[in-house]
């Protein structure tokens, strides 16, 4: 079955800011919980997203059990939006769409994630009992972490 999950925050920094924070794959690293060992496996020699780029890294979302994960940047448009999609990983589909929507307040970002497991009708049932749950957990930190990060004082734009 598939599933789609859908997250919007306002952050109240200019749109270079913001993009230049997402498109960076080292900042990864800081929206992501650190019970789940978040490690990329090699060096970033460019420091900003490009379609094409392959992210390869280590996840441990359960249990503790580290997960290869590698992620490919299918789309890019500059200061708009970008693709991450997991060509090797635990999902069957996982594709997950950024976008950045300037406003009068900074930008809207909006989180559009399409992702499926495998083992069908197991996976029904594992997404239902864990998965859900999981990333409601690691989205719920992210906007934290965001508003930490990005939205300490408003009206910085």
């Amino acid at each position: 079955m598939r599933y789609k999950l859908t997250r919007s925050q306002q952050l109240y920094k200019d749109i270079e800011s913001v993009w230049n924070f997402f498109t960076s794959p080292d900042n990864l690293l800081h929206i992501t919980p650190k019970d789940m060992n978040f490690r990329i496996l090699h060096e970033i020699t460019n420091k900003e997203i490009y379609e094409g780029m392959i992210i390869n890294y280590t996840v441990a979302p359960f249990l503790g059990i580290p997960l290869n994960w590698q992620t490919k940047i299918t789309q890019v448009d500059h200061l708009k939006s970008f693709t991450d999609f997991q060509q090797k990983g635990p999902y069957k589909l996982w594709n997950h769409y950024h976008e950045f929507i300037p406003n009068s307040e900074g930008v809207l970002m909006i989180d559009t994630v399409e992702y499926e497991l495998p083992f069908g009708v197991v996976g029904t049932m594992v997404h239902n009992l864990v998965v859900k749950k999981k990333l409601d957990e690691i989205f719920n930190y992210r906007y934290q972490v965001l508003e930490e990060l990005l939205n300490q004082e408003k009206n910085q734009v």
